[in-house]
């Protein structure tokens, strides 16, 4: 056989061509498949049309909500207060005076274009003071309550916005979270500062001429009751030179804040006055306090609930310009009752009360006042220098006590218009000499009378009825 023959008995090599064929068969025919089920069914083409418009719109919703915070952040502006802030009780204060004012304005006129202005959502502060005598007085403040409020200050609008978070509280006190939210203008934030400096100023306004009572709440100071008038130092009679010498060493004291940081001593200040009962004590804290414009925090050591820690944050943290005041000291450790049944389940230790006055973490920038009508009850631990500094005895009247205070109900001429019989002063003179001459032979004779039964003695009686009033006042004293 040839060669020619041989090669042409061979099979024909397959080309590149010939061999992709198939292959671009295959993809061609799935290729129209995919058309086919892409481009013809109404299916898909509806729900691919929806899921564009449903992305679309989030789009547009994001986008909205991006450009309204955007705006906001670029036009509004607010300012947060929360409960713990000072100006939260001021600002409550100032829009409470501000509804007072809307209020009074719709009912001169029923269409007035305030009264929209008035809150409907309103919560109540009540000031609740029990009085040794029995008696009380309670006062009712309406505030702006939680919710949604507006008001207009220097012609702008401003919202406010009071919310109560009532899962979120003081483990101590129980005290919701709260705080106040205003809004208003971004051009207008210059007027978030006068807005607190005014109701700064009122509420200062308030108190000023006054003293403030703070008492504990938890483990924080409060103010109690109403904001009670100054009682000018000459008002309480002491014997000569004790008022003096008090004045003289708090003064001397809150002078040295200095002197004690140089040398290292602890920058506080602790007294005690003991005496009988109504011999002016309580009374002439209060005076002292008012006279150098400071406020008084009254602390009751058998309090429920009061431990030790908590009274070691408290004297701690006293507001600032107060002093805080122990009455009757020596019967705080004494039959105290500790029972679970009712609650109480902690209390004051005395030395947890020694360590609170001047232990390691007792605060500094403090001035204690104790007062006690049996002072050898005391232990020499709690009134040893450091804790005690300055020890007074304020006793009963004697008998210049007793006219200066006769004097000093008398002598300015008693009102005819109430009742009064009008006396001459040399009359007056005579009548206190007369006092005082009583007073005195009783005083040999055992007999004592404190300053408390004579004021309310001189309260209600006139002058010549007082100068009999002593006299049988006297006779039903008994010898100690």
């Amino acid at each position: 056989m040839s060669v020619e023959n041989v090669a042409s008995s061979l099979p024909t090599p397959l080309s590149p061509n010939t061999l992709a064929g198939p292959a671009q068969a295959g993809n061609g025919s799935a290729s129209s498949i995919l058309s086919s089920l892409l481009g013809d069914n109404p299916y898909f083409q509806a729900g691919f049309g929806l899921m564009g418009v449903g992305v679309g719109l989030t789009a547009l919703r994001k986008g909205l909500h991006l450009g309204a915070n955007a705006l906001r952040r670029r036009m509004l502006v607010t300012l947060e207060v929360n409960i713990k802030d000072p100006s939260y009780d001021w600002f409550l204060a100032w829009m409470a005076q501000q509804q007072s004012a809307v209020t009074a304005e719709q009912k001169s006129s029923i269409l007035s274009p305030r009264s929209w202005l008035r809150s409907h959502e309103l919560s109540v502060q009540t000031a609740y003071e029990q009085r040794k005598n029995g008696s009380a007085s309670v006062g009712f403040k309406l505030v702006a309550g939680p919710g949604i409020h507006w008001l207009k200050f220097r012609q702008a609008w401003i919202q406010v916005k009071r919310e109560r978070e009532t899962r979120s509280q003081n483990l101590m006190s129980g005290i919701p979270w709260e705080t106040i939210t205003l809004t208003t203008l971004s051009h207008d934030r210059g007027l978030f500062p006068e807005l607190l400096a005014e109701a700064r100023d009122i509420a200062l306004r308030n108190h000023e001429g006054k003293l403030v009572i703070h008492t504990p709440w938890g483990i924080e100071w409060k103010p109690f009751g109403l904001p009670r008038r100054k009682r000018p130092l000459s008002s309480v009679v002491l014997q000569e030179g004790i008022a003096e010498k008090i004045l003289h060493d708090v003064s001397a004291f809150l002078k040295r804040r200095q002197w004690y940081a140089d040398r290292g001593i602890p920058y506080r200040r602790g007294y005690l006055l003991h005496g009988p009962p109504g011999s002016g004590k309580s009374s002439f804290i209060q005076a002292l306090a008012g006279s150098l414009s400071y406020d008084i925090c009254l602390l009751n050591l058998s309090e429920r609930g009061l431990a030790d820690d908590k009274l070691i944050h408290l004297l701690s943290n006293t507001p600032e310009r107060s002093f805080v005041l122990i009455e009757d000291v020596d019967a705080a450790f004494n039959k105290r009752v500790q029972t679970s049944e009712d609650g109480y389940q902690s209390s004051v230790t005395f030395s947890g009360f020694l360590n609170a006055l001047d232990g390691v973490a007792s605060g500094e920038e403090r001035i204690v006042f104790m007062t006690t009508n049996h002072p050898q009850r005391l232990d020499p631990a709690l009134i040893r220098p450091g804790r005690v500094d300055l020890s007074v005895r304020i006793d009963d009247a004697n008998p210049s006590q007793a006219k200066q205070l006769f004097m000093r109900f008398y002598s300015e001429g008693e009102a005819e218009d109430a009742g009064w019989e009008k006396i001459d002063a040399s009359e007056l003179q005579v009548m206190g000499s007369t006092i005082e001459k009583m007073i005195e032979e009783q005083m040999h004779a055992g007999r004592r009378v404190s300053m408390a039964a004579l004021q309310g003695l001189f309260i209600r009686s006139k002058a010549r009825e007082a100068v009999e009033g002593v006299r049988t006042l006297l006779s039903e004293q008994h010898t100690p």
